[in-house]
């Protein structure tokens, strides 16, 4: 008699009472292990429940909407080898892990996972070593492409027995990087192979011309597409590039029949551009928009010219500022500030300072005035999340560091527990590892509102770009002295600080945003204020 077993959601760390945003399979449906079962999402990520055996749905006891958490029951299973893996055992899929295979007995090899059409991607960083205790989700290894950078996380528990990569070496999906000694003989499969070793048609049925069509994806587009990690692993097998189909999910999410009928031939239209905004090969324009193709000049008929690459930073920051400026509906707000005091009290204090080292810019000041101000308006303190907005009770700031291979922006944490020597301090570090290149993700993340500052070079105004998902941005630029005067009769020289504030249009309007700018500029002028 075939035994029928109840399918639970796993481990999905500390997270509960998750919507089911996508059910993929219907009762009867044949599985097989690994296999997306369903698809939940958080308010920090898209996470795929897997089948942890081959089996046939006899039930579905959830359905979209419904709210799940570790050890929920989501199905049952019939079939003989129903009970092969527990369920516990499996996580779920957040931005394709990579899932170990069959091992000598104890042990478990981790492989780099479905990381797209990129091979032969250097390993930047190796975060564990030999001995190391670690447990799922935890990164091991950190890859770097000419467009990204991305961790590879450990597919499960465990203590690090080997690692067969150093930094440099070059990998692609499907590399092993590492041995995991855990508490089973063999861990769960991977996504391309059953328990026995044979290739799945997912991974082996995908004909020759989808594999030709998945090499004119646009990767930007694909990227920012509004899907989760099964459809996109389902649109590269097909070929699908899903910058170009429209989701018919709640708040337009793509999910897996959108897919499909986009591979035959049908649902062909475009998504809207705020879903996937990329630029065509050789220019700058938006996919989705009817614009003139960039045009193709043959440079060295009207003279000398010479060819340089662009870096790596600038190629990674290119793509992320298009998609700003593309997707977010930007507002800038100009306005100054009176430091004439600030600058005397910052003069003092660094003459008071000079034998510790530290020396003070105007820039920690603007960060602290930045965290009294974001306070008093919290919708500046926030992000976008479809149809909410997630507002933070916490301030990290960010700053625009110049660097010889490009822009980048680390991230000072928990400013508003900081003094200003500290923040000095903290953001002399941060720089110099920006000017090195060894900023790690997790030191350019978790910003919640940036500060462009040009103040060491020039200009009066401009128009920074937001940096998703923030909502806005600080611009300064050079102090000047300017003439000032509060009752039109006496005047007074006083040092200016130029202020340019760019807002969400979607999330803040233009009164909200000037009053920030004033309190800002109050704040700096009298950084007493800070207090209350």
């Amino acid at each position: 008699m075939s035994q029928v077993i109840d399918i639970k959601v796993p481990d999905i760390g500390d997270f509960s009472d998750i919507p089911v945003i996508e059910v993929f399979v219907k009762v009867g449906d044949t599985v097989k292990a690994e296999d997306p079962l369903l698809s939940l999402e958080s308010d920090k990520a898209t996470m795929d429940v897997p089948a942890p055996s081959g089996g046939v749905v006899k039930s579905i006891k959830v359905k979209v909407g419904d709210k799940v958490s570790e050890g929920s029951v989501i199905m049952q299973f019939e079939g003989a080898g129903a009970a092969a893996a527990p369920a516990e055992v499996v996580k779920p899929s957040v931005s394709a892990p990579p899932s170990p295979v069959s091992a000598p007995a104890g042990l478990a090899e981790v492989r780099v996972p479905d990381i797209g059409d990129f091979t032969d991607v250097p390993v930047i960083e190796v975060f564990v070593g030999v001995g190391d205790t670690v447990k799922a989700e935890d990164p091991l290894v950190s890859l770097e492409s000419d467009k990204a950078t991305m961790d590879v996380p450990a597919p499960l528990g465990g203590v690090i027995q080997e690692i067969r990569v150093k930094l440099g070496d070059k990998v692609s999906a499907g590399s092993v990087i590492m041995v995991v000694a855990t508490g089973s003989a063999t861990a769960a499969p991977t996504a391309t192979q059953t328990s026995t070793g044979a290739a799945t048609p997912a991974a082996a049925a995908a004909p020759a011309a989808s594999a030709g069509a998945a090499s004119k994806i646009d990767e930007t587009a694909f990227a920012l597409a509004y899907a989760g990690p099964a459809v996109r692993k389902l649109a590269r097998e097909l070929g699908v590039d899903l910058g170009k189909v429209k989701g018919s999910g709640e708040h337009g999410r793509i999910v897996r029949t959108d897919v499909e009928s986009f591979a035959k031939g049908g649902g062909a239209a475009a998504a809207p551009a705020a879903k996937g905004a990329s630029a065509p090969a050789g220019g700058s324009g938006v996919s989705g928009l009817d614009l003139l193709p960039w045009p193709k000049v043959d440079f060295a008929k009207f003279g000398p010219i010479e060819r340089k690459d662009l870096s790596r930073i600038k190629k990674i920051s290119a793509a992320n500022l298009h998609r700003n400026w593309v997707v977010i509906p930007h507002v800038t707000t100009h306005d100054e500030a009176d430091i004439t005091d600030l600058e005397q009290f910052r003069v003092t204090m660094n003459k008071e300072l000079e034998k510790s080292g530290v020396k003070i810019s105007m820039l920690p000041f603007m960060m602290k005035a930045a965290v009294a101000t974001l306070k008093k308006f919290p919708e500046f303190n926030a992000s976008l999340e479809g149809d909410s907005l997630v507002l933070k009770n916490y301030w990290h700031i960010g700053f625009a560091a110049d660097t010889p291979n490009g822009l980048m922006v680390p991230v000072i944490r928990d400013c508003d527990k900081k003094t200003i020597p500290e923040i000095t301090k903290e953001m002399g570090e941060l720089a110099k590892l920006a000017r090195d290149g060894k900023l790690k993700p997790d030191q350019m993340s978790g910003g919640t509102f940036t500060i462009s500052s040009l103040g060491g070079i020039g200009g009066i105004y401009f128009t920074p770009i937001i940096n998703a998902p923030e909502v806005a941005i600080m611009g300064v630029c050079k102090s000047y002295w300017k003439q000032h005067s509060s009752d039109g009769k006496s005047w007074a020289s006083r040092l200016t600080l130029p202020l340019s504030l760019s807002w969400d249009h979607r999330v803040i309007d233009g009164a909200v945003a000037a009053r920030f700018n004033v309190t800002f500029a109050n704040l700096l002028a009298d950084m007493r204020r800070t207090m209350f």
